[in-house]
């Protein structure tokens, strides 16, 4: 019997499926107030130099004034609420699709057949409530809300589902009272929430939620969407701001990414949650904290697991699941 090796074409969907987010407004001084979209607009503005210098121009006072006075025109895009508005509600949907350890694509059967029995043993053992809890408590903190949650006096969270026919609603009054990082808070709602979103996983129920945040974050102050990335070099403008259907609107990758910001098993004592990627990337901090060298990267883990019957501590299983999960292109062909 030839010895077992990875897959060559080997990839998985996503089982906790986003959409993009919206962005509304309304005011919460009054009872029946109406739901407006937030607008992106363009505004020109006359910007001044604040970027390092070279030191021929910051040591000599002639041609630091002559570069001050160089105009920096900058035309960008900004979305804000009303001035009669107050309140910034952000709306979404995640599908959750079963999760059984089947890749999307896999050209060697025999393996197949292996990563499966090892994401069953998985699934027998420990089943899925631990992932499903964390998941569930990174829509209730709002994390999601990114920049706007950080300016919000209050934030109002609430999951519409279906059940039995019957459309029912999760609410949370007070988002910020969840810590960002602590998976551990004992709150009957997040209980009745992550069940769902294991029902959702192990396929014993179909599982749509449609969240939604009221951030009341002042009248005509600045919200923040998504940007978009400019490949184009000869850009006209400085900033363009993501929109849907004349909505400002926030990346479904953005989302996502708060939602699986889970991983707190990368190192004993972590600080803070980070989120499930392969090499435990963080790109705002330019860090992989998952280093293959410590061997504590996806693929160290899920081929010794696979390969090599070599069970990781059970901390490294939720993280090798959590990104199954996730989703993606894991065969041996892309290997250099």
């Amino acid at each position: 019997m030839s010895k077992l090796q990875t897959a060559s074409v080997l990839a998985f969907e996503r089982n906790l499926d986003v959409s993009d987010a919206i962005f509304q407004q309304t005011d919460s001084a009054q009872a029946n107030a109406p739901i407006k979209p937030v607008l992106v607009t363009e505004k020109s503005v006359r910007g001044t130099i604040s970027n390092r210098l070279k030191n021929a121009i910051s040591n000599d006072p002639a041609k630091m004034d002559a570069e001050t006075e160089k105009a920096n025109l900058q035309k960008v895009d900004v979305a804000t609420l009303d001035h009669d508005q107050d309140t910034l509600i952000v709306s979404w949907s995640c599908k959750v699709l079963p999760f059984t350890g089947k890749p999307c694509v896999c050209n060697d059967q025999a393996y197949q057949t292996k990563l499966m029995q090892v994401v069953e043993g998985y699934l027998n053992k420990h089943g899925l409530s631990e992932l499903a809890r964390r998941y569930a408590t990174n829509i209730v903190n709002a994390r999601w809300l990114w920049r706007n949650r950080m300016g919000a006096e209050t934030i109002e969270v609430s999951v519409q589902y279906q059940e039995a026919g019957t459309t029912k609603t999760l609410s949370f009054t007070d988002a910020k009272q969840y810590g960002l990082n602590d998976f551990s808070q004992q709150d009957a709602n997040i209980d009745q929430l992550a069940q769902l979103i294991e029902k959702g996983l192990n396929g014993e129920q179909f599982v749509i939620l449609y969240v939604t945040a009221k951030a009341k974050i002042g009248y005509g102050q600045e919200a923040y969407p998504s940007q978009e990335l400019i490949l184009d070099t000869g850009k006209e403008k400085s900033k363009v701001l993501y929109q849907v259907n004349g909505h400002a609107g926030m990346h479904s990758q953005k989302i996502s990414n708060a939602i699986r910001t889970i991983d707190t098993w990368y190192q004993d004592q972590a600080p803070f949650p980070i989120a499930i990627e392969p090499y435990g990337a963080v790109t705002t901090l330019g860090t992989a904290f998952r280093q293959p060298k410590q061997k504590q990267d996806f693929y160290t883990h899920f081929d010794a697991w696979v390969l090599k019957d070599e069970q990781p501590e059970v901390a490294q299983q939720h993280y090798v699941m959590g990104v199954l999960i996730r989703g993606g292109v894991f065969g041996a062909s892309g290997k250099e």
